[in-house]
């Protein structure tokens, strides 16, 4: 059973949202209130962000996802996810682990016990990368010393380190102010303050477990998800992710570049992919009614 903290509202067709490195659930307050009249919106806090714990016994990209389908399997029987950014990383190794299962239930006799995972539709993946750091056959991603420099950042001074990473999201985005103040906002409010239960938005998780933290992910999730970053290529497990994907990504994305949310399009064997002009790295935030209206199309054809 997962401990991670969820946000449930709305009603219809299930979607799952995972947020980036550094954010939590209020990230998606604007989007989640867009289509909560037509889908069934949950929003995960990822493990050591927001209000949920970091267990450092399950801190790899794969029991980190893990911990995401186990929180979903208790709300939802079948879902569409969306990831952004680590999010979306975390989104494709759920995928994957959901094709290695299903082909081996394929093998299975009749009699095996069904899976207690909830069963994955659809995947929407928002400045998603299969890969961060660039290298010699890989050359979309972020030079190396960059992320160097900013798990030394964390060393010293990690909300300085994590306010600078928001300020790089929104460069070259419309309306990059309004943006920056939206992800701070979110950052900083969601954490050790109680957020009430209203009729549309219902809390799962253990919230006062975390009662003593100031708001803001834990530095050790932190530490450890930018290592993650640096270390894992998921290129591999690409061909076996045969669900309807929909890739979106900034045109002017500095954290994720286009031509590597392009590149995954094209290893997926059933994805399409969109561009939004004008977008930074997060255009759920900047262009949100073109964003919801597109996912609404993309989820409830």
């Amino acid at each position: 059973m997962s401990s991670l903290y969820t946000e449930v509202r709305g009603s219809g067709p299930t979607l799952v949202l995972l947020h980036g490195w550094g954010l939590n659930v209020r990230v998606w307050d604007g989007l989640a209130a867009a289509l909560c009249d037509r889908l069934r919106i949950i929003a995960v806090d990822l493990p050591g962000h927001g209000r949920s714990p970091w267990l450092s016994e399950r801190s790899s990209l794969g029991q980190q996802a893990v911990q995401v389908g186990e929180a979903v399997a208790a709300i939802a029987d079948e879902y569409s996810l969306l990831g952004w950014s680590f999010g979306g990383q975390i989104a494709l190794q759920l995928a994957a682990g959901q094709g290695a299962a299903c082909a081996a239930g394929a093998v299975r006799s009749a009699s095996t016990q069904p899976s207690s995972a909830a069963a994955l539709d659809r995947l929407v993946l928002i400045a998603t990368t299969p890969r961060f750091v660039a290298g010699p056959d890989w050359h979309h991603g972020s030079p190396p010393e960059r992320l160097a420099a900013q798990a030394q950042g964390l060393e010293t001074d990690y909300r300085r380190t994590v306010s600078d990473f928001l300020e790089l999201q929104v460069r070259g985005s419309a309306g990059g102010a309004e943006v920056l103040e939206q992800l701070r906002t979110a950052l900083f409010a969601h954490g050790s303050q109680a957020v009430p239960a209203s009729r549309d938005r219902v809390s799962h998780g253990r919230p006062d477990a975390q009662s003593t933290r100031t708001p803001g992910p834990l530095p050790a999730a932190l530490a450890c998800d930018l290592e993650l970053l640096r270390d894992n290529d998921l290129r591999p497990l690409l061909p076996d992710i045969s669900l309807p994907t929909l890739v979106i990504a900034g045109q002017y994305d500095r954290v994720t570049h286009p031509a590597a949310s392009r590149a995954l399009a094209d290893r997926l064997p059933n994805a399409r992919y969109v561009e939004v002009r004008r977008a930074g790295h997060a255009p759920f935030l900047s262009h949100l009614p073109q964003l919801s209206a597109l996912l609404a199309d993309f989820l409830l054809q």
